[in-house]
């Protein structure tokens, strides 16, 4: 099988009913291989007509939680347990999952900032442009699992973007509350650049998640992770049942992500004391950490404080930071 518009192609036929294992076979030519390829997991699991999806994880490589519940569920899954069609994307930015870092260690792309894509780009850009014009005009609905990867920590949530009037898709409402995650963030939009455009682009639902980071993964966030997702495809009715024994979803606690005020940023280099901890609620004016200069002790550290009030659902984790780093960002109620 080859794709209408990509260099990329897959190894297995994504409209064969069954359980494949593959690969994306993405164009490397380098010195040690003149003409190579770089091999991009993928899982086409297809039974018949019904609803289709495509779970993606690794779009930031060292985002851990996606990726293991992704290999999971890979393994876990029959067709009979299905009706309609899921692709899995366990490592989406190939090249930065494979180093664990956040970018691609190739060409230092960035996925979730190179949508849509480039058919004759370089590799992130290549693998944005197939997963934007070959997988998702495929599929009904994206789910985009994320974590706060290396540098920092989210309490586990599910997020929606916000339709262009303010609203929620129904069906989306419908799939974070059964995914059940103690909160769900509402974004007002994301950069035309980001994966979560790409879906609105191709009139897809979507379905993005938080879930942990700090370059490890926890029982307690996989468990909310790989729970949810099998809960939000049994409501996308692609998933026929669910396991004996899985916990009823959580209702998650609406909150907004809005503007650049919730965010709080290093204004120097040196070591990052958190004072607040996720989950606490702050106001505006609070003090929220403080940079200290064990290089010069004399010198008093400098405290950071919160710009407007909310739940503080993300922080820095490693303790050297450099100015312009993120340390904090909030979401607050949402009014509706």
């Amino acid at each position: 099988m080859r794709f209408k518009t990509s260099r990329i192609s897959p190894t297995i036929d994504l409209e064969t009913d069954g359980k494949q294992f593959g690969f994306l076979r993405i164009p490397h030519s380098v010195h040690r291989s003149a003409y190579g390829w770089l091999p991009m997991p993928i899982v086409s699991i297809r039974n018949g007509n019904g609803p289709s999806a495509l779970v993606m994880a690794g779009n930031h490589g060292d985002e851990y939680e996606g990726q293991v519940t992704l290999s999971r569920l890979a393994r876990s899954l029959e067709a009979d347990d299905i009706s309609g069609h899921l692709v899995l994307l366990p490592m989406s930015n190939y090249p930065a999952a494979r180093a664990g870092r956040r970018t691609s260690p190739i060409d230092e792309g960035n996925l979730n900032r190179s949508f849509p894509g480039d058919p004759r780009g370089t590799i992130t850009q290549m693998i944005a442009h197939m997963i934007e014009e070959e997988l998702l005009p495929k599929v009904d609905l994206l789910v985009d699992l994320h974590s706060g990867g290396s540098s920092l920590m989210y309490l586990p949530s599910t997020q929606i973007l916000l339709q262009d009037d303010g609203t929620i898709s129904p069906v989306e409402k419908r799939l974070a509350d059964a995914y059940g995650a103690p909160f769900n963030h509402l974004l007002h939009e994301e950069g035309d650049d980001h994966s979560a455009e790409a879906a609105r682009r191709k009139g897809k639902f979507l379905l993005c998640a938080e879930f942990g980071g700090g370059g490890t993964v926890t029982p307690e966030i996989l468990k909310i992770c790989e729970g949810g997702l099998l809960r939000a495809l049994h409501a996308f009715d692609l998933l026929i049942a669910l396991p004996d024994g899985l916990s009823p979803p959580q209702v998650p606690r609406y909150l907004e992500i809005k503007g650049d005020e919730p965010y709080v940023y290093a204004s120097e280099d040196g070591l990052f004391e958190p004072l607040v901890e996720l989950g606490d609620e702050v106001k505006a004016g609070d003090a929220a950490g403080a940079i200290h200069f064990p290089e010069t002790p004399q010198r008093e550290p400098q405290v950071e404080y919160f710009h407007s009030e909310g739940v503080v659902v993300c922080k820095r984790i490693p303790g050297r930071s450099e100015r312009g780093d993120c340390l904090f960002h909030l979401a607050s109620e949402w009014p509706a």
